[in-house]
């Protein structure tokens, strides 16, 4: 099916509203979608590596759902899949992030369009919150992209914006706290020291990649269930097992990009698909300007500007703002569930992992603290 549509794209570019209408009505009337209880289950996709078949491709992974077991959170299910908090929740909106109950079906929102910066060293999309690597291919080998969820900095204390590279590399490292983060925790009558040595109780994990930007930081964390949101004072979070891994890779000196770019179009097997992300509510440049931008540079596959028709379409898909790659010639997400793989539960529980409660409270005090600014 997406083959088909891809071929006729062109066309549909060219042709009047009606022509587009009447296409899609008359593909929709068999299409129906398979139940997600009806479908096979599968082994799930790697959750950071992918590989790129051509220069072209900008659209990596493959929509996923699984079912919940009694005991899951979204939270579980987020770190379990390689996604943030944010972005397992807005992909389920009717789904309670805490207690989804057993047997539900859970949107893992495991596909993403590649930012369209030069493909080298480590690139940040804050609005995404997402990290993507791209280690340097040898001759004759395909390009590999290593993708992971961040936190990133909230209200008031914004990750920056900018080329920088990586300057020094820390394992084990003590965290000199800023005085303004001193001042901010002694107003809220949490005091902390002026170093907090390494251990359980740094913020700053296990291992740190400094960056050219003084005071800014790629870090772990020893509170994971923040990743994917909005909770630091400006450096960027990562999964601790995920930070080990980028660790291991990145060497001193490699560039570093940090963009902000809520709205995305990318192209896979001939098919292009748009990604949209709610805008930071701080950000600087207006949602519908940001968008504009887009589409002005965007062509189809025959190289022309796209129609007003399929234009005003992915205004639609941007209110929406599902974080969710969607066709451009569909009209609406159920595009992206149709071709959702159902895969296996591979959350394992941890005895010592927090309770349920413990985990609630944590994230409470998370929120508390973006609501502060």
């Amino acid at each position: 099916m997406s083959r088909r549509l891809a071929l006729l794209l062109p066309l549909l570019v060219l042709g009047g509203c009606a022509t587009l209408d009447d296409f899609l009505a008359s593909i929709r009337k068999g299409m129906g979608s398979v139940p997600f209880e009806e479908r096979p289950v599968e082994e799930p996709i790697a959750a950071n590596n992918f590989v790129l078949a051509s220069a072209d491709q900008s659209v990596i992974g493959e929509p996923q759902v699984v079912f919940t077991r009694d005991e899951d959170t979204l939270s579980d299910l987020a770190r379990e899949y390689g996604l943030g908090y944010d972005e397992i929740v807005i992909a389920n909106p009717d789904v309670d992030p805490w207690l989804p109950g057993g047997n539900t079906p859970v949107i893992l929102p495991t596909q993403y369009v590649l930012p369209n910066v030069p493909r080298e060293g480590v690139v940040l999309n804050i609005a995404t919150k997402r990290l993507f690597y791209f280690p340097k291919a040898g001759e004759g080998e395909q390009q590999q992209v290593l993708t992971y969820p961040i936190g990133i900095g909230r209200v008031g204390w914004e990750t920056p914006l900018g080329s920088t590279k990586v300057v020094s590399k820390a394992k084990d490292p003590s965290w000199w706290v800023p005085a303004s983060v001193r001042r901010e925790h002694a107003e809220m009558g949490d005091p902390l020291p002026a170093i907090v040595p390494p251990g359980p109780d740094n913020p700053l994990g296990t291992r740190v990649l400094k960056l050219g930007m003084p005071g800014y930081l790629i870090h772990g964390t020893n509170q994971p269930y923040g990743v994917g949101m909005r909770v630091s004072h400006g450096c960027v979070r990562l999964y601790p097992e995920n930070i080990e891994l980028l660790y291991a890779l990145v060497a001193v000196g490699e560039p570093v990009t940090i963009i902000n770019e809520p709205f995305q179009i990318g192209e896979r097997d001939g098919v292009i698909y748009f990604e949209a992300h709610a805008p930071l509510k701080d950000d600087a440049v207006p949602a519908d300007e940001r968008l504009q931008t887009l589409l002005d540079t965007q062509v189809d596959a025959s190289g022309r500007p796209l129609n007003e028709h399929l234009k005003d379409h992915v205004r639609s898909l941007a209110e929406k703002g599902s974080g969710l790659p969607i066709s451009i010639v569909m009209y609406d997400a159920d595009e992206f569930t149709d071709r959702a793989r159902v895969v296996q539960n591979t959350v394992e529980i941890d005895p010592d992992a927090p309770t349920l409660m413990e985990v609630r409270k944590m994230m409470d005090e998370v929120n508390e603290q973006k609501d502060l600014m």
